[in-house]
């Protein structure tokens, strides 16, 4: 993972550095206020991923800290997560697999008691590390508790101001994974219904595509054995079943083709919207002669059916605009306006008046359905020799 630079120390460290006592209440307020601005960047997330990340970050920055992890248990003993700040991309990939059963990380999965070292490497509970591991020296670790459940531990190391970490430092840590606790709960919550919310749009699809396709597909079958057994006996009636069997064909094609659209691809639930369409913009642009870029501000989370509608206007305006438009450039853009989600796709090509070409009727019809359908809006801009843009709006 990308670990940047450490964010300032938070005030309360300032006056713990510093050695300010002078005035206990200054003092209790600056605490305070860090732990209540730690708390509040975790609890703006919703993703468990981002709550981890977000979490250590915060205590690195809460108790001044060069290093920082978290390890997330798993039901052998181990760690299913590990996530970690202070450290580049570089030293990650070289520090190898995550740790598993050994050293002061294995001692505090077995026990889960915060453990406070002025030098890790003196303890006798201390093991080794990789080679391109940094050398840490003092040493906090705290768990994440959830009743007896222990969802987390939180492991801090070499702290910048000198004298290592205080019994001060134990007591803000351990308050502050207690707030941690409610945040990762919450998002763990919040992912399951989001779960629990797609496997039944995937059930009510597998019902509608029995429904209307299976039937369409019986019928179908039993026309073109009447027809068969028609072709010698009665040519003419056997023509007018072959031309009931295209249309039938024809029915059950458009419904396969209306379900199979609903269904929630699989990559927005791994990697999320703008990921999932970047992804698929970067596709596109490698596969055609045209320039497709995307930029994506961060967004707020959407109902799974708003992120499908939003995937799916995207896909259909870059295929009418790889189509027809004859662009040397497309660009998409996704943004947060107000309470509003923003979509984008523009492309200079050649453009329309007041009324689009016919060969762009369905799919607009289809991208406005899907906006109304998401409780947004569609507008399609365009002048002829300077290209269409396409802007869809939904609820955030």
């Amino acid at each position: 993972m990308g670990l940047g630079p450490s964010a300032e120390p938070c005030r309360a460290h300032r006056v713990y550095s510093e050695g300010v006592t002078a005035d206990p209440v200054v003092e209790r307020d600056a605490v305070l206020h860090a732990v209540s601005s730690a708390v509040l960047a975790v609890t703006r997330h919703l993703s468990v991923r981002e709550v981890l990340q977000v979490i250590v970050r915060s205590a690195r920055a809460l108790l001044d800290a060069r290093y920082a992890a978290l390890g997330v248990p798993d039901d052998d003993g181990s760690f299913a997560e590990f996530v970690a700040e202070g450290i580049t991309d570089k030293q990650w990939d070289a520090i190898g697999p995550l740790p598993r059963q050994h050293g002061m990380l294995a001692a505090m999965l077995r026990d889960a008691d915060p453990v406070r070292l002025p030098d890790i490497r003196q303890d006798p509970r201390f093991g080794w590390w990789p080679s391109a591991h940094p050398v840490l020296k003092d040493f906090i670790g705290v768990p994440i508790r959830d009743a007896d459940q222990v969802l987390g531990i939180i492991f801090l190391s070499n702290k910048r101001a000198p004298g290592g970490f205080t019994q001060e430092d134990q007591d803000l840590l351990t308050l502050f994974a207690a707030h941690a606790a409610i945040a990762l709960t919450n998002a763990r919550l919040y992912e399951r219904g989001r779960e629990l919310t797609i496997v039944e749009e995937r059930n009510r699809m597998a019902r509608e595509l029995h429904d209307a396709v299976t039937q369409k597909l019986f019928s179908l079958r039993l026309t073109a054995q009447a027809a068969a057994s028609l072709v010698t006996s009665d040519p003419e009636r056997a023509m007018s079943e072959i031309d009931r069997v295209q249309r039938l064909a024809g029915e059950a094609l458009a419904e396969l083709r209306a379900v199979i659209v609903e269904l929630r691809p699989a990559d927005l639930d791994r990697h999320g919207l703008a990921e999932t369409l970047r992804k698929h913009v970067g596709l596109l642009d490698r596969l055609n002669p045209v320039t497709i870029s995307f930029a994506a501000d961060p967004l707020c989370d959407l109902p799974p059916a708003t992120e499908v509608a939003v995937l799916r206007v995207a896909q259909e305006a870059l295929h009418n605009a790889l189509r027809h438009a004859n662009a040397s450039s497309i660009e998409v853009r996704l943004e947060t306006t107000g309470s509003c989600l923003r979509l984008q796709v523009r492309d200079d090509g050649d453009g329309f008046g007041t009324e689009p070409p016919t060969s762009h009727g369905l799919g607009l019809l289809s991208m406005k359905d899907r906006a109304e359908a998401a409780g947004g809006s569609l507008l399609v801009s365009s002048c002829p020799g300077r290209g269409t843009t396409v802007l869809l709006e939904v609820p955030a």
